[in-house]
């Protein structure tokens, strides 16, 4: 694992245009190395749930963008690797502001990937969040297909 197989740059491009909710949320992707991936949610008042923290599903939302990073840091672009189970633990109330994910492999094989994502508020060392993923990936199509 010493070659990222998907830039920084491209992620962007993806989420764009192939994750519409990672689009839409504007996620910057400050990172990538192989099976890393650092990202952030700029902050939106959008964003704000009653009592004055960022809603869950945004947490969700990008944590699973960020594991579906980290695979194709590893694997390259693969568009239908898909979610196939997502754990979140919410440990304390994100305050307003950017949400800060680190992304990173536990394993990788054939067919699934697991990765964790630690998410955070800027500027804050406390978790807000865990999150644990599997992906499933799809197989290689054979040569000459």
């Amino acid at each position: 694992m010493n070659k990222t197989k998907i830039s920084a740059a491209e992620l962007e491009r993806l989420a764009k245009e192939e994750v519409p909710v990672a689009g839409e949320m504007g996620v910057v992707i400050d990172r990538v190395a192989p099976g890393e991936v650092d990202a952030r949610v700029p902050y939106r008042e959008a964003f704000i749930r009653p009592g004055g923290t960022v809603a869950g599903p945004v947490l969700m939302a990008l944590a699973d963008f960020v594991i579906w990073g980290v695979v194709m840091s590893l694997i390259g672009p693969v568009k239908l690797a898909v979610t196939t189970s997502l754990n979140i633990n919410f440990l304390r109330r994100p305050d307003p502001g950017d949400i800060i994910a680190n992304g990173r492999i536990l394993k990788l094989g054939r067919r699934l990937a697991v990765g964790e994502v630690y998410l955070y508020t800027e500027g804050k060392d406390e978790l807000v969040a865990h999150v644990t993923c599997t992906y499933s990936i799809p197989p290689l199509e054979p040569a000459g297909s």
